[in-house]
């Protein structure tokens, strides 16, 4: 699914205007951006928690090279956990049903 889609898909059953479902979709991503930018934790009850982690710095290997080291600096990265009524939904499908 697409931000696109999502905007059409609300629309529709809301009754709004897609452009004013849109702006308030985007809206909600562009704050959710800022927090995580900003190293705050973002938390959806029952959907799950977006959270700032450190990846500490590493060597790793050029596959092209592998005998030359390169250092993997540290970095923060965005993770997701998914909550508990979104873990349940999930873990009912089949893997058939996974596209």
């Amino acid at each position: 699914m697409t931000k696109r889609d999502l905007v059409v898909k609300i629309a529709n059953e809301t009754g709004f205007i897609q452009a004013d479902v849109a702006e308030v979709v985007q809206q909600t991503l562009d704050y959710i951006a800022d927090e995580l930018a900003s190293g705050a934790n973002i938390e959806l009850r029952n959907f799950g928690v977006f959270e700032i982690k450190i990846r500490k710095s590493r060597k790793g290997r050029n596959p092209k090279q592998p005998k030359n080291e390169v250092v993997i600096p540290e970095r923060a990265v965005v993770k997701f956990r998914a909550g508990k009524e979104l873990k349940e939904r999930v873990e009912k499908l089949k893997s058939s049903q996974v596209k």
